[in-house]
């Protein structure tokens, strides 16, 4: 069975379990390998919400010893792209983002936070809504970024482009 697959279901009982949240972050290690090196945590989700964290180690420094601008960049994408697709069913909708922009502030020396949230009213007239009569639809996600002492380390823009699986012409 993909992995993807039981995203839906396990989406919806990490919202009120600490447990099934823990088994939701090593499943999302295991289907996005990408970002296993990284550690991101989901630490909080709601249905409008998404709270992620990255730990200040070696493997998230750039050269300053900081964390590098690729891995901010990298969990601005999963909070927005994530939430995003927890409010879709990802058997049903296919995800790619077409763009991203990040906006760099403040170095981080300490453990980082993204934080990224889609009201319900935003999903149905931006999302759901045009997906009625539409093949495909873009929608930005903002992606706010911050050190756990509370420093604004950068706010990241992505763009996502949203299709029906059962509307796109290459095979995965």
């Amino acid at each position: 069975m993909n992995g993807f697959a039981l995203l839906p279901k396990l989406t919806v009982k990490a919202k009120t379990s600490a447990g099934w949240l823990r088994l939701l972050n090593l499943l999302l290690g295991r289907i996005i390998p990408f970002n296993r090196p990284h550690g991101f945590v989901i630490e909080e989700l709601r249905d409008d919400y998404l709270r992620t964290t990255a730990p200040y180690r070696r493997s998230n420094h750039n050269h300053l010893r900081g964390i590098h601008a690729c891995a901010i960049a990298t969990i601005a994408e999963f909070s927005g792209g994530y939430l995003l697709l927890s409010r879709l069913d990802p058997r049903q909708y296919r995800l790619i983002m077409s763009r991203i922009e990040v906006d760099y502030v403040y170095q981080a020396k300490e453990r980082i936070v993204s934080e990224s949230d889609l009201p319900e009213e935003r999903l149905q007239m931006e999302i759901i809504g045009p997906l009625r009569s539409q093949e495909a639809i873009t929608i930005q996600m903002e992606s706010r970024i911050s050190d756990i002492l509370g420093n604004r380390i950068a706010t990241a823009v992505t763009t996502w482009q949203v299709k029906r699986w059962d509307r796109v012409r290459t095979k995965v």
